[in-house]
């Protein structure tokens, strides 16, 4: 149950994440007198409870006690459960992938209006949006090696296969939370004022007369 619960949050955080970038570009005018501090905590805590709540399944019935060979490789959870949620996975991921395929159409449109507005040099704006780009394709490219591996092994496999190769592709789904803080405190800036002022109590100059670029997405 533990397990799920923190496997859950991982995912479901990830989506939280590209969900509020997408409606900081959509609702770019509104976005932040409608995202106050209250409604971040509100839907965090909603996210956790709903996380718990998956992570109470087996507690709930979704366990092969009673019928060993319906048994998945995320003992106790059976095959057709197991199945349902490696499905919602994928689904989700799908769901991330087209929200950020929004995401780069919108900034991509953003950038060149303000290329045109700045009449800034055409290299300069390209670099830019490249580097957007390869931000958004990092944190795509390391969810889906951590996380598809143990998605599709949880349809195709049960119990009988040998423990090494679910731990094998655990580790990784379970790492990924590890590696994610890395990536966003490396390439949003956002995140690198926040890691400074809980560190710090400080923002270094360079933060405050930087102007937001279409990269920060």
């Amino acid at each position: 149950g533990l397990l799920l619960a923190a496997f859950s949050a991982s995912v479901c955080s990830l989506l939280a994440i590209t969900v509020d970038r997408y409606l900081s570009l959509y609702n770019a005018l509104t976005y932040h007198s409608e995202r106050t501090l209250g409604f971040t905590c509100a839907m965090v805590l909603l996210m956790w409870l709903l996380c718990l709540g998956v992570g109470l399944l087996p507690l709930l019935g979704w366990n092969c006690l009673r019928d060993q060979s319906s048994c998945s490789i995320l003992r106790p959870v059976t095959k057709d459960n197991a199945a349902v949620l490696a499905v919602t996975f994928l689904l989700l991921f799908a769901l991330m992938m087209q929200l950020y395929l929004q995401i780069c159409k919108i900034a991509f449109r953003h950038a060149q209006q303000i290329a045109v507005q700045h009449q800034f040099i055409a290299t300069a704006q390209a670099t830019s949006t490249r580097k957007g780009l390869s931000t958004l394709s990092l944190i795509l490219g390391t969810f889906a090696l951590c996380w598809i591996p143990f998605a599709i092994y949880s349809l195709v496999a049960d119990s009988s296969y040998p423990a090494v190769y679910t731990y094998s592709l655990a580790l990784p789904a379970t790492c990924n939370s590890l590696i994610n803080p890395i990536i966003y405190a490396f390439r949003n800036p956002d995140i690198q004022k926040s890691l400074w002022l809980a560190c710090c109590g400080c923002i270094p100059s360079t933060f405050s007369s930087r102007p937001r670029t279409s990269s920060d997405v």
